[in-house]
Order: C-alpha cells, then structure tokens, then sequence
C-alpha cells in the first residue's frame, strides 16, 4: 500500500522531489519504491526523460487502479479506525440470572449509553454452564463462579464474599451464632439448579464435612428458595449480599465458620482468544465500574 501510495503522489505532482517532501521522506527512496513497482509488473509507469515526469500508457492504467486501490484501504482504515471507537458488532455476554441483577444493570445501561451501536445479547445460563460455553467459544464474555478452568478461560475476581445458612426461626441451630457445615447434616437442603457452579460448591464442601446433602428442592429463583425455608420446608445456602437482599420474615441468617465456601465472582473470556472490539470494551468499562485495574489484551 505504502509503493502505491508513493506512486500516486509522484504522479500527481508529477516531480519525485516534490513527492518525497510531501511524503517526508528521501527522494532516493520514492525513486526506488517507483522503480521496484515497475520492476514488479515489469513496464514503465513514469516517463523520466522531461523535467517532469509523466504517465506512460501503462502508467496510466496503473494510476488509475492504483487510485481506487489506495481510496479503497484509507476507506477501509477510517472504518476499522470507528470499529475500535465504537466497538460496534454483536457481543454475547454470559450472565447467570442472580448475577446479572445485582452487578450489571448500571453497566449494562451505561455500555449501551457509551456504544450505541453494539448489538448486546445477554446469554443466561447459570455459572458452570456459562463457563462452558465460554471456554467453548460459543459466548464470548461471561461470568462465572471460581474455580474454572484456567487452561481454557481467563479472566479476573471482581466479587468475594461469605456464604450464610438460611434457616427457619423455630429450628433449634437458630440458637447458634455461627454454624459450621456438620451442624446441618440432617437437615433438608433447597439449592440451585446442578448447571449453576454454587450449588456444586456447596455440595463439595458438604461432602468435606462428612455428609451429602440431602435436596429436596431445585430452583434457581432466591426469593421462593427462602420462602421455601420460611415454610419449614427445608434450608438454604446464599451468599451474604444475596441473603440480605431477599425478605427474611420467619427465617433466620447465620454465617458459616468454613473460609473455603465463598462466592467468588469472575468475568471470564476464553484463553488466547482474540477478543472482538466489542468485547474489549465491555471489559475495559467492567473494569472501571467495578474500580480494577486496565489490561492488555
């Protein structure tokens, strides 16, 4: 592109030297440029024998082309150039739906302020079905709940938080301050979904603890989950923030003792992927609402 450029330019003032200040550089260099373009079509495109140069008749068909050729990628770059600005082009982004609602609504409403243009599909699944579809390219961002693969996806924890037990008010462990994992082994579990990551979290500390749960209730929506417990049906597991947000009449919240069992939030993009504009931005902008550090890409 750069020879052709240079060719055009000497054409059009019709003078190497003229040219070569036009375009900063050496007047021996736009000589040697012209003459490799020459050498590669093998004609004579400038006629040199005047005190200025003109188009020979195959210089002109060159010209010409050349022209086109050269509109056609400046066209292309001012194009590619609004393609980083606006990060136009579609984004499908992996949300699981209790997490959407707590940290994305302002993003997702000041993404679509910023970047008008970009067609923002939100992708639902729950966490661990989320991370799958990420590493498997068919999602480009979403968020998910550590651990994940860290082979096949990257990414970065914009949330950590404890989890607590969700009980009803008459249950005798309502006495205690703080539980531990063992206090709840006869206890009946209402828990998320299997696709959804926490539930798999908590069943594996359980388990550490010395007992499989025993579920009797699935549903990915918090609000009858506590109910549920309310009820007497059973109890539950959420993540602190979670748990404060739901109606806690008849039910009573008390923190784990176990470290291990926290909900660790990570947006996540699959490893050694080359993120569209689009998806860079919606990064950059996580980042800065959620108060993180920039990074390359």
């Amino acid at each position: 592109m750069k020879h052709l450029h240079y060719f055009v330019e000497v054409a059009n003032y019709r003078s190497f030297t003229k040219a070569a200040h036009q375009l900063y550089v050496s007047q021996p260099t736009i000589s040697k440029i012209v003459k490799d373009i020459e050498e590669e079509l093998n004609v004579i495109l400038l006629d040199r024998s005047a005190k200025t140069v003109t188009l020979t008749d195959a210089g002109k068909i060159v010209y010409d082309q050349a022209c086109k050729i050269v509109s056609s990628f400046d066209h292309l770059s001012d194009t590619l150039d609004q393609l980083k600005k606006n990060g136009n082009g579609k984004l499908q982004l992996g949300l699981p739906p209790m997490i959407g609602v707590y940290f994305f609504s302002d993003l997702i409403r000041n993404f679509k302020l910023k970047y008008p243009d970009v067609d923002l599909q939100i992708i639902e699944h729950g966490a661990k079905k989320v991370a799958d579809l990420v590493a498997e390219g068919k999602v480009e961002v979403g968020v998910t709940l550590e651990p994940y693969d860290q082979k096949l996806i990257e990414g970065f924890v914009f949330h950590d938080e404890p989890l607590s037990a969700i009980i009803p008010e008459n249950n005798a462990l309502s006495e205690k301050k703080k539980l531990k994992l063992g206090d709840l082994k006869n206890e009946s579990f209402i828990l998320f979904p299997e696709e959804f990551s926490l539930r798999s979290m908590i069943v594996m500390n359980c388990e550490r603890a010395g007992f499989h749960p025993n579920i009797i209730v699935q549903s990915s929506q918090r609000d009858l989950m506590v109910k549920l417990v309310s009820k007497g049906l059973g109890i539950t597991l959420l993540p602190n923030g979670i748990a404060e947000k739901a109606d806690l009449s008849g039910v009573i919240s008390l923190p784990l003792e176990e470290q291990a069992l926290r909900w660790r939030l990570s947006m996540i993009w699959k490893k050694n992927h080359c993120l569209s504009f689009a998806a860079r931005n919606w990064i950059d902008e996580a980042r800065k609402s959620l108060r993180l550090p920039a990074k390359d890409y």
